[in-house]
């Protein structure tokens, strides 16, 4: 039985969005009808700060950890029970909390579909996108699966953003670094050519010369694969400008960094058969 009313709770042609609700439903927005109501209300009940000073100092922690589950079990068509509660999590004043829904924020637009998401999470993603490094990482760990999900036009502003990647608070955690370029490799599918040249490109060249080695690795893959994707776009000149631009910044770099830098770019990008060898040449 239970799998038939979780089927009957999912079904497509079930789902709708907040919406479609009246504002008298609205005012009784915690009403649902697939859990106990009294389950879903001591759930609920976990934000209150008073309950973090008489049950567990972490309660807030574990509800954040459950929302996607409890998101799941009631349905799209019952979010509007969770929406103040994740938004009042989404504020909590203890980082770790910030830090797990930043973490599952792409589970929970997957479950939620396009329209709420970009109502209800992309607001409070942008949110994750200005605060503490422990909470940016969630979100930067699993850009591309939240992007992906956007419309295009909304996609698009982020490539504004991805710059401000390169800013940590610490400089020394670059892991944060190497976790930027492993995404934009994936991004690399969800944008233009121009947008990849114009965008992708100058955050790709500042990590090809980065302090750290593991991240420079990385980057290199991310440049070979910038040079294959332009390359088989319909305009092929900014596959030539990109090479050009490698071989003025890493060939002619008055230091052997840089020119190494050349060397291990051009290895990369014939292993990966990125470009024809006489193009190449």
């Amino acid at each position: 039985n239970m799998d038939s009313a979780l089927h009957y709770i999912h079904n497509d042609s079930d789902l709708s969005t907040n919406s479609s609700f009246s504002p008298e439903e609205e005012r009784k927005s915690k009403v649902q009808d697939v859990v106990p109501q009294a389950l879903l209300d001591q759930y609920l009940s976990m934000t209150d700060p008073s309950r973090a000073q008489t049950v567990d100092t972490e309660i807030a922690k574990h509800c954040a950890y459950s929302l996607p589950g409890v998101a799941l079990t009631l349905g799209r068509q019952n979010w509007h029970c969770l929406k103040d509660t994740y938004e009042t999590l989404a504020s909590d004043m203890q980082w770790k909390v910030r830090r797990t829904l930043a973490f599952s924020i792409h589970e929970l637009a997957v479950i939620l579909g396009d329209q709420l998401t970009a109502g209800d999470l992309v607001p409070v993603f942008n949110g994750f996108l200005k605060d503490l490094d422990e909470v940016r990482i969630g979100v930067l760990k699993h850009l591309h699966d939240f992007l992906k999900l956007l419309h295009l036009d909304k996609r698009r502003e982020y490539l504004y953003q991805l710059q401000e990647f390169l800013v940590t608070d610490n400089s020394r955690n670059w892991r944060f670094r190497a976790e930027l370029a492993e995404q934009l490799i994936l991004l690399l599918d969800l944008y233009s050519a121009r947008d990849i040249y114009d965008y992708l490109r100058p955050i790709a060249f500042s990590l090809c010369a980065d302090k750290v080695s593991s991240v420079r690795w990385i980057s290199y893959k991310l440049v070979s694969e910038m040079v294959k994707k332009l390359y088989v776009a319909s305009t092929s000149t900014f596959v030539v400008d990109l090479m050009d631009e490698l071989v003025e910044k890493f060939c002619r770099c008055h230091k052997w960094s840089g020119r190494q830098t050349f060397v291990f770019i051009c290895q990369t990008i014939s292993e990966d058969d990125c470009l024809p060898m006489d193009q190449f040449a």
